[in-house]
């Protein structure tokens, strides 16, 4: 087989987020063919994370998992790929060797926003969860004590969106669970 030119670019690419990721501790993904970096998460930021986790593992279906800092996959382009906070995909991928998750295996994204990065979970990440097809984006925001959910993916946009504050419960469609927010940290 051949490989076209974005086809090599990418995969050297994937190569260089891999080789970056190993040299830096940073975590890369790879958006609409942009490598980006991120630093690990913060104490409130990771305790924020832990708290989704802690609460959606108990209320979450059999065949459902949580599953901290793994990564999706775009449909049919495994080279453009984000890796959320937390996301529950079906239990199997737990028993898996691979590190992506495809995205018809997800139920829901969580992404808290960071401190210093909050443009690409409050923009960016909106428009690929909904491009890749993923029935839910849950976006917590500690610099203000809120929350938004995401859900009905179609042509590259959200069409629901509820909004919340901290304190006020989340409800995920189709997934019928509630999310409890109390409690989560704020940034200072």
């Amino acid at each position: 087989m051949t490989l076209t030119s974005p086809e090599r670019a990418m995969t050297r690419l994937r190569k260089a987020a891999e080789a970056a990721e190993e040299a830096s501790g940073l975590r890369a993904e790879i958006i609409r063919g942009v490598l980006m970096m991120s630093p690990t998460p913060r104490g409130k930021h990771a305790k924020a994370i832990n708290d989704l986790y802690d609460r959606l593992r108990p209320v979450l279906p059999e065949h459902l998992s949580a599953f901290q800092v793994s990564s999706v996959c775009m449909p049919d382009n495994p080279d453009d790929y984000a890796t959320p906070d937390l996301l529950i995909c079906d239990v199997a991928f737990g028993d898996s060797d691979d590190w992506l998750v495809d995205p018809a295996d997800v139920e829901l994204v969580v992404e808290v926003v960071s401190k210093s990065n909050s443009s690409k979970d409050t923009r960016d990440m909106v428009e690929w969860y909904a491009d890749a097809g993923i029935p839910a984006y849950l976006l917590v925001d500690p610099r203000d004590g809120t929350w938004i959910l995401y859900t009905v993916p179609r042509e590259g946009e959200f069409q629901g969106r509820r909004r919340g504050k901290f304190g006020e419960d989340v409800d995920i469609p189709g997934l019928e669970v509630t999310v409890a927010t109390e409690g989560f940290p704020l940034y200072g």
